[in-house]
């Protein structure tokens, strides 16, 4: 099956991993500053890793946005809220020099995960031209669908896939450009199949059938978006700031963090050897204390006792000491209060729930700039559960 990944599409050469570390600086810019003086020339990214673990990204503003599930809708309104996606519908990079970091959980709850991914994948190739960057960490639904756990796909996400797996096939698998503009053509796929759908649209099991058929040759290991997938970190340094899905712990980084993410991506592109090798990465993608998986920091503080809090801040201190970092980033647990941060503000818990399969909550996410965090929250009107009872 790894051949799928490695001869039948056109990755690029950052896709295949020569060493476990390696250095690339991506373009500076000398852009022009608010009151329209030109700036000084910043210094270049650069990155460090494959996939990349450790970014040095030198007076950058950073945007961290957490789990999209699927929602397409969403996920634009919370970019383009974060002043990075312009808000004409044609998907352009507006964030200049800045970097973004998507905490992960794309897949699963929603329709449109593919349309995401090519999202954001076509952003990063536009942020680069103008010295900025796109970054994305995997999270637990990657790696369950990279598994084949597909207990969470939406009867739409697999007849994305199938229609995806077809629109490959018609472009030649020539992976690098279908990709990036699959976003837009499945919108138009989309239209289509809506004006052509007859009655038995919902129930054509021949075609759900062809959706979990096409999934599985999609994200199997090996599989053109496992090796997608592959690309990106479980862990990712910018800066001074840990970015990961769960959370990092003082055992992850004692067992090394560029091992970690070499570990799941030889995994992803099918490459581990089962014979010698476990056939998943356990300590980042299994366990309830996987990097993936961990919830220690994004319990609510009100439901711990104090000696429980003074153990998770220890753990916390350890953790950023051990990897040289102020603080840290994570999703995976939606926070029904909104983005918010604990612990001195060490920890920044940013799933919301935005995503219509999970709580349909308003977008927010987390700007760094100068090392200072604060969350950007949309200005749309939310109903409070006794304002949602009178309108019903």
């Amino acid at each position: 099956m790894a051949s799928l990944c490695l001869n039948s599409f056109s990755l690029s050469p950052s896709s295949h991993p020569k060493r476990l570390t390696h250095e690339t600086s991506l373009s500076s810019s000398s852009s022009s500053s608010s009151n329209g003086n030109l700036a000084t020339a910043l210094k270049p990214i650069v990155v460090h890793g494959s996939p990349p673990t450790f970014v040095s990204a030198p007076a950058r503003r950073i945007i961290a946005v957490g789990d999209l599930h699927g929602d397409l809708d969403q996920a634009r309104s919370a970019l383009e809220m974060a002043g990075v996606l312009s808000s004409d519908g044609e998907d352009l990079w507006t964030g200049g020099d800045s970097v973004l970091v998507q905490l992960g959980d794309v897949l699963d709850r929603g329709d449109d995960e593919i349309a995401i991914l090519s999202l954001l994948r076509s952003l990063d190739i536009q942020a680069k031209a103008e010295g900025g960057a796109v970054f994305q960490v995997n999270g637990n639904h990657e790696t369950m669908n990279v598994e084949g756990d597909f207990r969470y796909v939406e009867p739409g996400a697999f007849d994305e896939c199938a229609d995806f797996l077809e629109y490959l096939n018609e472009y030649g698998y020539d992976w690098e450009e279908a990709f990036a503009g699959w976003c837009s053509v499945s919108r138009r796929w989309k239209d289509e199949q809506k004006m052509s759908r007859n009655n038995w649209g919902p129930w054509n099991l021949v075609k759900r059938q062809k959706g979990v058929i096409a999934r599985s040759v999609l994200f199997r290991p090996g599989g053109p978006l496992a090796c997608e997938l592959a690309r990106h970190a479980v862990v990712l340094k910018v800066n001074d700031w840990i970015f990961c899905h769960g959370g990092l712990l003082p055992r992850h980084v004692a067992y090394g963090l560029e091992r970690m993410n070499m570990e799941v991506s030889q995994w992803m592109k099918g490459l581990i050897d089962e014979d010698t090798s476990p056939h998943m990465p356990f300590i980042a993608t299994k366990g309830y204390d996987s990097v993936v998986w961990n919830r220690l920091y994004s319990r609510d503080i009100s439901d711990l006792e104090d000696f429980q809090i003074s153990q998770i801040n220890a753990i916390l201190k350890e953790t950023l000491q051990a990897v040289g970092a102020k603080g840290m980033v994570v999703g995976h647990t939606p926070q029904y209060s909104g983005a918010n941060c604990e612990y001195n503000c060490s920890i920044w818990r940013i799933d919301v729930g935005m995503s219509s399969g999970v709580l349909n909550s308003r977008p927010e996410v987390l700007e760094i700039r100068d090392d200072k965090a604060r969350v950007i929250r949309s200005k749309r009107d939310t109903f409070s559960e006794l304002q949602m009872v009178d309108y019903l």
